[in-house]
């Protein structure tokens, strides 16, 4: 076996769908086959400095980053890698890739809803439940939604089970809910090529497994609890993330299901064309979300009462200011505009400005005074006033002592006139 990612997954536990092998081993293949192929499995362990590379730089084209209407693209696409921080076309993807681009778009102030694109038969079991288990704990900070275009099988369904939602488009399928892992036995071949595989070691369970030997049922046995435990965890992992009982999951038998047969299963949400369902996605991310009177606690509705409250208290008094002002200017107006008022100017005044008389009862003792017709008279009637058995019509206070100006003092200091 000469393709380094391909012998990855020799002898060892994964999460891909058999059916696909040819797909599988020739997405490996083809990666190999590229011009940074090589370097691209080399820089797996030195992805995180300067993860997103300048535009001029081939790592771009394998770091893509796309966002459209808000929406980040990541790929999930061909067989899925631990360790590999790149997404070669339809061929592979790593998970580390996947990690990196989904908490950039997490923090990403562009990005309203993350897009998880899938094509794949699976992938290593190695990083898949830690990766699944970070996407599903960021569910709330931003939408999430997973389109199978055209599979999400396996290591691949484990991923898009971790959104809110999942589409398939008509002619894809998702499922494949299970672990494999396989043992070659070439003893037969080698005794008939005259060909012995001696083993020297130490520890009784060294070579357990080894190909050139038929397998044991108590080595068996062993691996097959090791398949066991990684399916308990697919399961469970599943049925978290889709609000499953975990019978259900197990009663999928790890087959692949065509659209309406996942959404039967409860294993995807909606069936469309890929276009159609980003759209979808778009109008969702642009719609108001509804107010939930129930997430109101008792102390923020007794703020906003308090508030509102306050502001009603507020209102009421600039209403009432504004309310008398408009009162005392037409009472006024009333009082010194009248008819009575004519030739009572002094007494019209003191009746508007100095006393609270309505302006009815102002008139109605205009009416009765005399008309002050010469400037003498004016003076006489103040004079009158000064007598001392005249009352004081000031504010009075006890024993004859004036706690503020009389009226004849007011009088004389409106008119000009000093005492004599």
């Amino acid at each position: 076996m000469t393709n380094p990612l391909l012998a990855r997954f020799a002898g060892e536990a994964a999460l891909v769908e058999p059916g696909r092998r040819d797909r599988f081993e020739a997405c490996l293949d083809a990666v190999m086959a590229l011009d940074h192929g090589p370097e691209m499995l080399r820089e797996a362990a030195a992805a995180e400095d300067g993860f997103w590379p300048e535009p001029g730089s081939w790592k771009a084209a394998y770091r893509p980053y796309v966002v459209a209407d808000g929406i980040l693209q990541v790929p999930v696409k061909g067989v899925l890698l631990h360790d590999f921080s790149f997404a070669v076309s339809s061929f592979v993807t790593g998970y580390t890739y996947i990690q990196r681009a989904f908490e950039r778009g997490l923090a990403d102030p562009n990005v309203k809803g993350i897009a998880l694109i899938c094509d794949s038969p699976g992938g290593e079991v190695a990083g898949n439940f830690d990766l699944v288990d970070r996407l599903h704990k960021a569910r709330g900070t931003k939408p999430i939604w997973a389109f199978a275009h055209e599979g999400a099988y396996s290591a691949a369904y484990s991923i898009a089970s971790a959104a809110d939602r999942i589409w398939v488009s008509r002619t894809g399928g998702v499922g494949s809910i299970g672990v494999v892992t396989s043992h070659m036995d070439a003893s037969g071949a080698l005794e008939r090529a005259g060909l012995k595989i001696t083993f020297i070691f130490a520890g009784e369970h060294k070579v357990d497994g080894n190909s050139t030997q038929p397998l044991p049922d108590a080595v068996k046995e062993r691996m097959q609890a090791r398949i066991d435990g990684l399916y308990d965890v697919f399961v469970s992992t599943v049925a978290r993330n889709r609000g499953m009982k975990e019978k259900a999951v197990r009663e999928t038998k790890a087959l692949c299901f065509s659209a309406d047969e996942a959404i039967a299963a409860g294993l995807a949400d909606a069936v469309g064309a890929l276009d159609d369902a980003v759209a979808a996605f778009a109008a969702d991310l642009s719609t108001p979300p509804e107010q939930d009177e129930n997430m109101i606690t008792a102390e923020a509705h007794e703020a906003a009462v308090a508030a509102a409250r306050a502001d009603g208290e507020k209102a009421g008094r600039e209403a009432g200011r504004a309310e008398g002002a408009t009162a005392e200017r037409t009472r006024t107006k009333a009082i010194l505009g009248s008819e009575e008022a004519k030739d009572r100017g002094a007494l019209a005044e003191h009746f508007a400005f100095d006393t609270g008389m309505s302006a009815e009862d102002a008139v109605a003792a205009l009416a009765k005074a005399p008309k002050a017709a010469a400037e003498g008279q004016r003076n006489d009637f103040l004079a009158a006033m000064r007598d001392e058995k005249n009352p004081d019509l000031g504010t009075g206070g006890a024993h004859g002592e004036h706690q503020g100006p009389s009226l004849t003092d007011r009088m004389r200091a409106r008119h000009g006139v000093t005492a004599a």
